[in-house]
């Protein structure tokens, strides 16, 4: 095992579980957007088979998971899976439940999954291990990826020992996911406080890293400018990483379509790869394959597994003083923006639960998970949060922008934001198509919150000599559904009807959030 990893294929398009398709899967008959967890072992079959995606990530972070997954994939698939080998050509990848956060239970299924799944390859003679890589979501200490290891060390060898296994251990490796803007941009550390740890414990260094960047949550969390320069700063913090210790690290970045989750569809590809130079490895989230018409899925998904493979772009290095100035401007950026979010809080909570489910997720409260909030105010998940948002036509993008580029040229760091955050400008011209003014209007009247958005949008509009608001026939369309929403929303409507219009919206956005 320790000689492939170091030579192994490094995936490049991870298609995921994220809930943010309008539309229904093309292979549901039933025209249903719900994918049960049972429908979701086909979803990675056909990821693979006939989307091209390299990787599929199985999410066990506070959702409901079919356990048998590598089981059913090898009876139900085999000859696909005898050609191309789970673990050697394509890869299923367990996102973990934080123990920190969630409870610790369901970790030690994963495990026996993990373990099960390589006694069942090696018994129908398969590419052994087929699963060798977990992600922690919300890492925040290098001591956890440590510990999963030790954990799963463990396991092993209760497991071996329980079922008289011969069987040699492998060292099970874990990709920390960063989801806080604070410590992407302070990602060497933590890389480093785990190579310090990995050579204490193992005496050995790992044979590469990779290294997940979040940037949905920090969208949620921050703001859209941010949880950009959050990402691009983790990038920088790699690179230095890899220089300074030898060993090759590979990021992934987590990115919906929209641009306040990240700005990645099958339309947008080469932009997004000239935003974020340096990324090996891209998440192809549910509306980017269901949103999306299907040619144009397998072209775009055909096209980011041979840029990113075979280009892969510059690794971005730090200029001497500039992360100084990006800590400058997250902060400028992030207050502008909580500030409103603070305010809002209730009204979004008021309007997620009319958010059509598209998985079988569990509460992120109590037993199961964990709350996501910003100063103290507990919000929906970024997905809601965003299609809420958008479902009255006040893109998120917007919130704290203006005023945070005001704030910014004052102190002399528009150069460097722009430098660093490339697509700003077409980011909220793509946002601002979907904004409705007849509802900002409304919304005005009823919080003074909303004339601070209202100041940011003009602020932008002034700044990068645009205008905001509908331009297209989708969009108009997009802005009397909206219009619809709102009124309903506020007039008690029915709420079928209501969750019918926020559907609707998101097909013509491509994207519920």
């Amino acid at each position: 095992m320790s000689e492939y990893v170091v030579e192994r294929r490094i995936p490049v398009t991870m298609a995921t579980q994220h809930p943010d398709n309008a539309s229904p899967p093309y292979w549901k008959a039933d025209g249903n957007a719900f994918i049960g967890s049972y429908d979701e072992v086909s979803e990675c079959y056909l990821d693979f088979a006939e989307l091209g995606c390299e990787e599929y990530m199985w999410d066990w972070e506070g959702k409901f998971v079919d356990e048998a997954v590598v089981d059913r994939l090898y009876s139900e698939h085999l000859d696909f899976f005898q050609q191309h080998q789970l673990g050697r050509d394509v890869f299923l990848t367990f996102r973990l439940p934080n123990i920190w956060l969630e409870r610790s239970y369901r970790l030690v299924r994963a495990y026996m999954s993990i373990l099960t799944a390589d006694e069942l390859a090696n018994d129908l003679n398969m590419f052994s291990p087929p699963l060798f890589e977990v992600i922690l979501p919300m890492c925040d200490e290098a001591r956890k990826l440590i510990y999963l290891q030790e954990t799963f060390e463990i396991a092993a060898n209760w497991e071996r020992q329980i079922f008289v296994n011969a069987r040699p251990i492998y060292r099970l490796q874990v990709i920390p996911l960063i989801e806080i803007p604070e410590l992407l941009i302070n990602a060497k550390t933590l890389l480093d406080d785990y190579l310090g740890l990995h050579r204490e414990k193992f005496g050995d260094d790992p044979p590469y890293i990779r290294a997940f960047i979040a940037r949905s949550d920090p969208a949620l969390n921050s703001g859209i400018v941010t949880a950009v320069l959050a990402a691009k700063s983790a990038l920088c913090e790699f690179a230095d990483f890899e220089e300074e210790s030898g060993i090759p690290v590979y990021p992934i970045i987590g990115v919906g379509c929209l641009p306040f989750r990240g700005g990645l569809s099958p339309f947008t590809a080469q932009l997004f790869l000239a935003e974020y130079s340096g990324v090996r490895t891209v998440t192809i989230q549910s509306a980017f394959r269901y949103d999306y018409p299907k040619e144009a899925v397998e072209r775009a998904i055909q096209e980011l597994n041979s840029s990113l493979r075979f280009q892969w772009g510059s690794k971005p290095r730090w200029q001497e003083g500039d992360k100084e100035k990006l800590i400058q401007l997250a902060n400028i950026f992030t207050q502008q923006y909580q500030e409103i979010v603070e305010g809002i809080a209730e009204l979004i909570n008021e309007l997620a639960p009319l958010i059509p489910s598209r998985r079988e997720r569990m509460l992120h409260i109590g037993l199961f998970g964990y709350p996501r909030g910003v100063r103290g105010k507990v919000l929906p998940r970024a997905i809601p949060f965003t299609a809420v948002l958008y479902s009255l036509g006040i893109p998120p993008e917007f919130f704290g922008v203006g005023r945070g580029l005001i704030q910014a040229e004052q102190k002399g760091l528009l150069d460097i934001l722009f430098r660093y955050y490339r697509n700003i400008k077409f980011d909220l011209q793509q946002a601002g198509g979907f904004l409705c003014w007849e509802n900002l209007d409304l919304l005005e009247k009823e919080s003074n919150l909303w004339s601070k958005i209202r100041e940011d949008i003009e602020i932008c509009q002034r700044m990068f000599g645009l205008e905001f608001g509908p331009k297209n026939i989708d969009h108009y369309l997009h802005r009397n559904l909206v219009s619809s929403i709102y009124r309903l929303w506020r007039h008690g409507g029915d709420e079928k009807r209501l969750q019918r219009y926020i559907v609707e919206a998101g097909q013509i956005r491509r994207s519920l959030g």
